[in-house]
């Protein structure tokens, strides 16, 4: 029987083969309408003939379960309330952007780019500019054609599965053709237009639910609902502007079937698979055009319907994105351009303290509540004392100026004195801490923070580390917010991480049970254990940075596991230290490019104090903490300790060092008896001496290119 005879065949005379058929046809005709509606703005059929479609191929799954298809048109709005979302591991982390307040922040990214790739000064560089949307980050994975799996960014390494939801938005194709690699993952913004946002917080006034504060917290909590029917009955939109993996790409996103030369053609093949693209993205060839663009958009920013926050800005050509790579958190060929920050005057009600997990006292602003560009802002941090007393002059009671840019932490930018009442008081930082042992606070020379003396045996300290560990970019456990972790510290039931993995064991112990506790039930006591026991398995960089380690932020301690390899090594070197301070595990942790002496002495500090080791022995042999994966195990220099001295002229320091990174080598800031290789460019000194004394191999810039093409195969001696 021929395909477009099925159509009238009642459903119940089809054979298994003809539904195959029959369904495959239903949901590409579907598609096909949907990508007129919703795209072109040129319905091809009439809502009765479309009704009719839909229709059919539910009643054929219905009577053909095992026929369903990974593209089904049924399947973009689901069939069941979710418990929760389950978590998915980006291949490629899904990575932040460095931020640019300035033109003259715009300049010096430029100057950047044409410095670490050694360009002349006026040399073009050609950038991509377009709006960055204020929505929530997505990830969209095809396998074949067919949409498979859709996840929200989260911490950049690991998002939420929220596929069902992603398939009722009928601007995502659930399939696409044409020349699509194997393995395609697009990125996007989710959002919600102004005009939309306003309808739908209508209906919530009418239904006396709660209103949603902008139009960026209706898109995420519309995407985020359990019941993927009410993310169906959201207008929910996406703007698509970047891949993640691709069949065959490297460990920066390039190679394999990404064939696409640069970014501008990259969105042309978008526009081809059906993804909406912003209208606005363009490509600019010079810094007076992309900073006339800038303001082009920050003017028309009112009239359009969606919220925007800046401009992105991103380096054109792939071959140059590839060659400038990452650093840390973001990557080198690209930047947001933030529009000026919103601002709002309010009263200064009060100045209270709060004690962070390292004991530092941070003054924090308590305000009459305002709102600030859709926000109503009632804290702002006043970051230390030298920033309320010698730089504002903050007095209660005064009317001050905010400011709150993106999603930057509002702050005092301005104090009107002309307004400030007669008589008001200067504000003195406490000289003990506000924690119940009211332990004296000491500002240590040379540092702006006053901190609590108290040190372990201070409990908003205790309290603060707990919250640490638990964070995001920590060990990211659901179910602690920070009332349920003070609660808990209150009663005895938690005091140390450890005691988070005791919990489960303890609970029948504890008097009342997490269960029974108000708030509390048996699906919230359960999803916060099931989250409890998912962490017992975490990466080497996040245990780290979940200790709190004073100064070992993320940076610095995905480093620190990048040099260590794993939680054994790491802990048997930094007890070596403590046990030799001069000794040879000294010298290597003081190797590591990017740790200076006081990280070294914080690191040293945390390992030297016996209950920081008690506890960290403990949570070592409860978790199972994953090594780090090596970049590159086998190239000439993988493993190898290397230092750059000197001008790098072909390629740059920068860009020679992160080459040596992806190639496995481990680069050091100094030369010891452990340097395998120094590569010595133009004005090499005492780096290059110290080298000679020791025996360590030295080689010139040229030799070091030779060596990266393999060109030189006596270095294969390393």
């Amino acid at each position: 029987m021929a395909k477009n005879d099925l159509r009238g065949v009642a459903v119940d005379e089809l054979t298994p083969p003809d539904a195959a058929v029959e369904l495959e046809i239903l949901a590409a005709e579907i598609a096909a309408a949907d990508a007129a509606y919703y795209q072109d703005d040129a319905p091809s059929l009439s809502d009765a003939a479309y009704d009719a479609l839909r229709q059919r191929n539910e009643a054929i799954e219905t009577l053909f379960p095992k026929l369903i298809r990974k593209d089904s048109p049924s399947k973009r709005v689901g069939a069941g309330v979710a418990a929760g979302f389950g978590k998915v591991q980006h291949c490629l982390p899904m990575l932040s952007l460095g931020n640019a307040f300035s033109d003259e922040d715009v300049a010096e990214f430029y100057d950047r780019i044409r410095r670490f790739l050694s360009l002349p000064a006026n040399d073009a560089v050609d950038i991509v500019v377009e709006p960055k949307i204020d929505g929530l980050s997505i990830s969209l994975r095809y396998e074949d054609g067919v949409l498979v799996r859709g996840a929200t960014r989260g911490d950049g390494r690991e998002g939420e599965d929220v596929t069902a939801n992603i398939r009722t938005m009928d601007e995502i194709p659930q399939k696409i053709s044409g020349n699509v690699p194997a393995v395609l993952e697009v990125r996007g913004e989710v959002f919600m237009s102004k005009a939309d946002f306003l309808s739908l917080n209508q209906r919530q006034e009418d239904a006396g639910a709660k209103l949603f504060a902008n139009p960026r917290n209706a898109a995420a909590g519309s995407l985020r609902q359990k019941d993927p029917a009410v993310t169906a009955s959201r207008p929910l939109k996406i703007f698509v502007y970047a891949w993640g993996d691709v069949s065959g790409v490297d460990a920066l996103g390039y190679g394999g079937d990404v064939d696409w030369p640069d970014q501008g053609t990259f969105y042309e093949r978008l526009k081809a698979w059906g993804f909406p693209v912003n209208p606005y993205a363009k490509v600019c060839i010079t810094l007076d055009e992309t900073l006339a663009l800038y303001q082009k958009l920050g003017a028309d920013r009112a009239t359009l319907d969606y919220d925007i926050d800046g401009v992105v800005y991103k380096v054109n050509r792939l071959d140059w994105q590839e060659r400038l790579g990452f650093v840390s958190r973001a990557p080198r060929w690209a930047i947001a351009h933030k529009f000026p920050a919103e601002k709002a005057e309010t009263i200064l009600n009060d100045i209270v303290i709060q004690v962070g997990r390292t004991g530092a006292l941070t003054p924090v602003a308590e305000l009459e509540p305002v709102n600030v560009g859709g926000v109503v802002v009632s804290r702002a941090t006043l970051h230390n004392e030298d920033e309320v007393v010698t730089r504002l002059d903050a007095r209660v009671g005064d009317r001050v100026i905010i400011e709150r840019a993106g999603d930057v932490i509002p702050k005092i930018v301005e104090v009107l004195k002309e307004k400030r009442t007669e008589g008001a008081a200067s504000w003195a930082p406490p000289s003990v801490c506000p924690c119940p042992l009211k332990t004296t606070t000491v500002r240590p020379e040379g540092e702006a923070v006053r901190r609590c003396s108290g040190g372990m045996e201070c409990p908003y300290q205790q309290v603060a580390r707990l919250k640490h560990f638990v964070s995001r970019d920590a060990l990211d456990i659901e179910g602690f917010g920070s009332r349920t972790i003070e609660a808990f510290w209150e009663e005895g039931v938690l005091k140390t991480p450890v005691d988070i993995f005791l919990l489960e064991e303890k609970d029948g112990t504890i008097d009342p049970k997490l269960e029974e506790r108000e708030g509390w039930g048996d699906t919230s006591a359960n999803n916060l254990f099931e989250s409890i026991r998912r962490r017992r398995t975490t990466d080497l960089g996040r245990f780290i940075y979940a200790l709190g380690i004073r100064q070992v932020g993320l940076t610095t301690a995905r480093d620190l596991a990048r040099a260590y390899g794993s939680v054994d090594v790491w802990m048997r070197q930094m007890i070596a230290i403590v046990e030799d301070p001069l000794g040879e595990a000294f010298q290597d942790l003081s190797d590591i490019d990017g740790i200076g002496p006081a990280v070294v002495a914080d690191i040293v500090a945390f390992f030297g104090n016996p209950e920081s080791r008690a506890d960290l022995d403990q949570l070592a042999s409860m978790l199972e903490i994953n090594p780090v994966e090596q970049a590159s195990n086998d190239t000439v220099i993988s493993g190898k300790v290397i230092v750059f001295t000197g001008n790098m002229e072909a390629m740059g320091r920068s860009e020679a060092k992160a080459k040596a990174e992806t190639m496995g080598a481990k680069v050091s800031g100094s030369v010891s008896k452990k340097t395998d290789l120094v590569i010595a460019g133009p004005g090499a000194g005492s780096k290059r001496k110290k080298a000679e004394e020791l025996g360590v191999s030295v080689i010139s810039e040229q030799e070091w290119l030779d060596l990266l093409s393999n060109k030189n195969d006596q270095l294969r001696l390393l």
